[in-house]
């Protein structure tokens, strides 16, 4: 299962995306995050429902300094990824 997260908020020049890498990886998941040039962050989430939907709870709070104000989320089909990496921004 792949889940496009677009998170809003105070999420860039905080650590989000560093964090969101870390995150994932400590869980196991697969998938990619960046910055968006409207100052949202992407992230592709590849996982099991379960494992999705406790990223979701671990992304709505963030990192430290970030500032969550809400999560779009589409389904969307499987890219082929190995590990979870920070791609170059928008």
């Amino acid at each position: 299962m792949a889940t496009r997260f677009l998170i809003e908020g105070r999420v860039q020049g905080v650590g989000y995306r560093n964090w969101l890498q870390e995150e994932a990886r400590r869980r196991g998941l697969r998938g990619t995050v960046r910055n968006l040039s409207d100052g949202r962050v992407e992230a592709v989430i590849i996982g099991s429902y379960e494992e999705t939907d406790a990223m979701l709870a671990a992304c709505r709070k963030g990192p430290p300094l970030a500032k969550v104000s809400g999560i779009g989320l589409d389904p969307i089909d499987d890219p082929d990824v190995s590990g979870f990496i920070v791609l170059r921004d928008y």
